[in-house]
């Protein structure tokens, strides 16, 4: 019998061409007794009937389709059915065009040769289902499409620093922050909850769509005006006094804040290396990574920023971080960029 304090299962449609990963994904995620499976297609004609049937609240998209692929998909399916998408993809750039238009996460397709790396893609694909669940999708489209570009910055900038931290629902949000920034933005590194090579292919995306230079961190990089920096996916991303101004270390290391890299190992040694010449923004993302750390630069002097609710695809970071006072304040997406020039 249900008890009225039972919680609903989290409704899956997965869909994917090939039947051995429908099978062995629907199968995988089912164990959590969270998750109910309730139907299965094979392209995006046939999800579109299920979408309607099932009404779930969260889809798993294969991006390689026949018929229709699934960023097309994605594009017709969001304004008429505004559903949290996680995206299951082999390693591609397709993965950021699925993310743009629409799809709330990703996880990579693995080997399956190896038990292992299957059993991988299971626990990544149960976590992003549960976070996927509790987003928002469809509105940020228009509060993001309304950022405007500020001006030139001042010569005072360039001794600046700015940090970002995000995770889910970070990707667009930074892609569209960096647009809205002129060319001569203050030295900036970003952590952005995402695995090994992506975050090489994200920077080099960025990069040709930005003003400004942006390259995946490596060890020695300066921290200079016009250059952003994006901690690789694997390795915890710190900043060093160098002369008179910065270069990042990136070290291997164990998860901290429950990732690797992390947002708060970045913000503290902004907080113990830059003091008062920084400026710390906390972006959309579930958990608490970054929290402490923002709250270790406001301490130190730093001037810091959060995403609100309402612009947030997952009000989780910023939501931990306003609540233990790291935020001195919290604003829209769209205000930010203006906020920061003010703040130089």
């Amino acid at each position: 019998m249900r008890t009225s304090n039972m919680k609903r299962k989290i409704k899956v449609l997965v869909v994917d061409d090939s039947l051995l990963f429908r099978e062995k994904i629907s199968k995988g995620i089912a164990q959590d007794a969270s998750i109910e499976v309730v139907a299965t297609a094979s392209d995006p004609y046939e999800a579109r009937d299920k979408i309607i049937e099932f009404k779930p609240d969260v889809m798993t998209l294969d991006v390689e389709m026949p018929r229709m692929n699934g960023i097309e998909f994605l594009k017709r399916l969001m304004p008429q059915y505004p559903i949290p998408v996680v995206v299951v993809s082999a390693v591609s750039h397709n993965v950021f065009d699925a993310l743009n238009a629409g799809a709330v996460d990703f996880v990579t397709k693995p080997d399956l040769s190896t038990q292992r790396g299957f059993d991988f893609l299971i626990n990544e694909l149960i976590i992003k289902i549960k976070i996927a669940s509790m987003a928002k999708v469809g509105h940020w489209k228009k509060e993001y499409a309304d950022l405007k570009t500020i001006g030139s910055m001042n010569r005072e900038a360039s001794s600046k620093i700015i940090a970002i931290g995000a995770s889910t629902g970070g990707t667009e949000a930074i892609y569209n922050l960096l647009r809205a920034f002129p060319r001569d933005i203050p030295g900036t590194v970003i952590v952005q909850h995402m695995p090994p090579v992506f975050t090489r292919m994200y920077a080099e995306r960025l990069n040709n769509s930005c003003l400004m230079e942006v390259k995946e961190a490596q060890t020695g990089d300066r921290v200079c005006q016009g250059r952003v920096l994006i901690a690789p996916g694997d390795h915890h991303m710190t900043i060093k006094k160098s002369g008179s101004g910065y270069i990042v270390e990136c070290t291997k290391g164990e998860k901290v804040s429950g990732h690797c890299p992390s947002v708060d190992v970045l913000f503290n040694s902004v907080a113990e290396v830059a003091g008062k010449n920084a400026i710390g923004i906390i972006l959309t993302g579930m958990g608490k990574d970054g929290a402490k750390g923002l709250l270790a630069m406001r301490q130190k002097g730093a001037r810091t920023l959060g995403q609100d609710e309402k612009s947030c695809v997952v009000y989780g970071m910023p939501k931990v971080a306003f609540e233990i006072g790291a935020v001195e304040k919290q604003v829209s997406l769209e205000a930010i960029p203006q906020l920061v020039y003010s703040m130089l």
